[in-house]
């Protein structure tokens, strides 16, 4: 699609004003390796220029909205791509935040670290029954830097945003719905129908508003975003460098074990 050439790992469709980005990467259910973090990093604001887009539908293709990051590819991380990776992930949630499109996440499966954070960073939320939420950082023995500890806390409270964060535990679509996390289950079916609809109804409304008041309410996300998104990633960078913790829940994943941490 025009304008959008370079993407490898992220699939554009278009339908009158609303643009449909998939991830693609399903035979990795979605997660993200190098390339497709480093396209990430561009999406949002080569959205936010489009002006043919007047609405955003975000979902995975197959089986996953997005898995989070690839741990095989986390393994195998130099210091300068860890450093890379930071300061990429950085740019995705501020970049997701100055979309003035409405984006509308729909949620097929999977979506954990951060998928989780870049569907609750959309501006609303379609699941399918089968969807699994989870922040899942500190099971990889990373500090969950990369946007959660700004968006959960919002929709969820602190304290079950701490819960949920520092155990890494899931939930399911209804079970993330009854606790305010997300707003619309539907048939896996129904999915991207739903969607749309949501997406072509905001599309063909009074542009100028309803952007505008999208960003008005990205106000108190950005005030969020700035108090916690460079000390989380700082304290996710250390444990990626120097953490002995995140090295053994790697290796762990790799060799289909479970870690035994030593508090380092």
């Amino acid at each position: 699609m025009r304008g959008y050439e370079k993407y490898q790992h992220i699939a554009f469709e278009r339908s009158g004003g609303v643009l449909q980005v998939t991830l693609n990467r399903p035979e990795a259910l979605n997660a993200t390796d190098e390339l497709l973090h480093r396209e990430l990093s561009w999406v949002f604001a080569d959205i936010a220029r489009d002006k043919q887009t007047r609405a955003v539908v975000l979902t995975g293709a197959g089986k996953a909205f997005c898995a989070g990051g690839d741990l095989k590819h986390g393994l195998s991380m130099n210091r300068e791509q860890t450093d890379a990776m930071v300061e990429e992930g950085r740019k995705i949630i501020l970049d997701i935040l100055e979309v003035p499109q409405p984006i509308i996440a729909a949620v097929n499966g999977y979506a954990m670290g951060l998928g989780a954070t870049l569907a609750l960073f959309s501006d609303i939320v379609v699941a399918a029954e089968e969807a699994v939420f989870a922040d899942t950082h500190v099971i990889a023995g990373y500090v969950a830097g990369d946007g959660g500890a700004a968006i959960w806390p919002l929709l969820v409270g602190m304290h079950n945003a701490k819960e949920f964060l520092m155990t890494g535990d899931r939930l399911t679509a209804e079970e993330a719905k009854e606790l305010g996390l997300i707003r619309h289950v539907v048939q896996a079916a129904d999915l991207l129908k739903v969607a749309h609809a949501k997406a072509e109804r905001l599309a063909t409304g009074p542009r100028m508003a309803i952007e505008g008041t999208k960003q008005t309410l990205n106000c108190l996300l950005r005030q969020a975003v700035d108090a916690t998104l460079d000390y989380g990633l700082l304290r996710e960078k250390q444990c990626m460098q120097v953490s002995e913790d995140c090295e053994e829940a790697l290796s762990a994943f790799a060799e289909k074990r479970e870690p035994v941490f030593k508090g380092n």
